[in-house]
């Protein structure tokens, strides 16, 4: 998509939360269409099962609907959702009992290394050997790839910004954690192709 495609979608976006802020059903209707899959997909990246997802992508379009007329600025539409989303998955995790695991994968720190070598994202090939290894990885890992598959957030510094704003922590940290999830990710889906 090149990017005055891009910017047009970004004000057709804008233009919708707008109307959905003044309590248009319709332009809520598209939002959540335009959202619902991917939401779902980062959901389940986070809770590892697909009933609870469910009803977490429930919770979250009830409180959009809720907190969306005092959100102050649409164009901080896609972090705010994509926040409310996270916080969300991980209220489930701590409510399975499973508080300890997720916090610690999730305050895991990993060592500060240059990004600039973090390849592109996978092609369509073989998805559901990517969704099996993502699924090995450590939720901090795991986040900040499903982030950036999701909404195609490059290394541009914008889209790194919007994903260090999802996840709560430096750009820098999301470099890293991008850098190491994609060879952890590579390695696992080379070590699942030969088994």
């Amino acid at each position: 998509m090149n990017d005055s495609h891009r910017d047009l979608d970004r004000l057709r976006e804008l233009l919708l939360v707008r109307e959905a802020q003044q309590g248009q059903a319709e332009a809520f209707r598209t939002l959540v269409d335009a959202y619902e899959r991917r939401l779902l997909y980062f959901i389940r990246r986070i809770l590892g099962e697909e009933d609870r997802s469910l009803d977490v992508l429930q919770d979250v379009w009830l409180t959009v609907i809720k907190r969306l007329p005092s959100l102050q600025s649409a164009e901080a539409f896609r972090v705010w959702l994509y926040r409310i989303a996270r916080d969300k998955a991980v209220d489930a995790v701590r409510g399975r009992q499973r508080e300890r695991e997720v916090l610690a994968n999730i305050a895991e720190s990993l060592p500060e290394e240059p990004a600039d070598q973090i390849e592109p994202g996978f092609t369509n090939e073989n998805i559901e050997l990517i969704h099996h290894a993502l699924g090995l990885l450590s939720a901090a890992r795991r986040e900040v790839l499903t982030l950036r598959f999701l909404e195609d957030m490059s290394l541009e510094e914008v889209s790194l910004e919007e994903v260090s704003q999802v996840v709560g922590c430096p750009i820098g940290t999301v470099k890293s954690r991008l850098h190491h999830a994609q060879r952890l990710l590579r390695h696992q889906i080379e070590e699942l192709n030969h088994a």
